[in-house]
């Protein structure tokens, strides 16, 4: 497998996944699509990859910064898109109705030589979900995990299992208490619902990730609470606890699609 992130930020967020092995063209997928067609058609170009190999595009939540340009997208090229029922009923995805395909938590569908399972977490929302996609020929698995208030159980065994981890460092705590959104925001996101900060995601990868891991993809970074220098020392800090594992660890933007990273 091998995994960019398209775009990760609290403006956009889009995760392009591709079955490097697969027999079929259609070999690859998005896990969500919260940045418009013009920008994801630029940023798989960016990366040498089609519009056209995209099988399916997998919704974790109902939040603009995730579903902003999955309609036009979608209907574009033709593309199914997954999501928990509620999220279908709750908010609009798509004006073509039969790409819509509803699906269950702890599901998994076997989609362009990959298995994908959603799993819930707390977050702000109607059923939230993140996602693990495992390739079985190569026994590689690897997690897609932000908007995720705190390191609930499902989140833990995921990041104990994963070879490669896309994980949400959304902000810094000195930063957020000190900043200048209202109370009832900076409440909101550090509370069960809202955010990982960089603290509590380095924490949960030192507590439960195992020998299998080798690379970490820092997420989801708050623009006005956080910065990529804060959240790489908070987590190359905290994961130096861990002498039997050294993963490498990236950062990811809002701004560019990261390089594609080789699970």
């Amino acid at each position: 497998m091998k995994i960019s992130a398209l775009a990760s930020g609290s403006s956009g967020n889009c995760f392009f996944i591709e079955n490097e092995k697969a027999k079929s063209n259609k070999n690859s997928i998005l896990v969500d699509c919260g940045i418009s067609c013009k920008q994801a058609e630029e940023r798989l170009l960016d990366i040498k990859r089609s519009p056209k190999s995209i099988k399916g595009i997998f919704v974790t939540h109902e939040h603009s910064d995730h579903i902003r340009g999955i309609d036009v997208f979608a209907r574009k090229f033709s593309i199914p898109i997954f999501a928990p029922k509620k999220i279908i009923d709750s908010c609009f995805l798509c004006s073509d109705k039969e790409l819509l395909n509803g699906i269950k938590n702890n599901e998994t569908l076997k989609i362009a030589g990959l298995e994908v399972s959603a799993f819930p977490k707390s977050h702000l929302g109607e059923d939230p979900v993140s996602y693990y996609i495992t390739d079985s020929k190569n026994n590689k698995k690897l997690s897609v995990i932000t908007d995720a208030g705190y390191p609930c159980k499902n989140i833990t065994e995921n990041v104990s299992d994963s070879n490669f981890l896309a994980i949400e460092s959304n902000y810094d705590e000195k930063m957020l208490h000190e900043g200048l959104y209202p109370w009832h925001l900076k409440k909101w996101i550090s509370s069960d619902n809202g955010h990982l900060s960089n603290t509590q995601s380095a924490c949960c990868m030192l507590e439960h990730s195992s020998k299998k891991l080798k690379n970490i993809m820092l997420c989801h970074l708050s623009q006005n609470n956080n910065t990529p220098e804060k959240a790489l020392h908070t987590c190359r800090t905290i994961m130096k606890e861990r002498l039997d594992i050294r993963p490498a660890i990236e950062i990811s933007t809002r701004f560019e699609a990261t390089g594609l990273f080789r699970v």
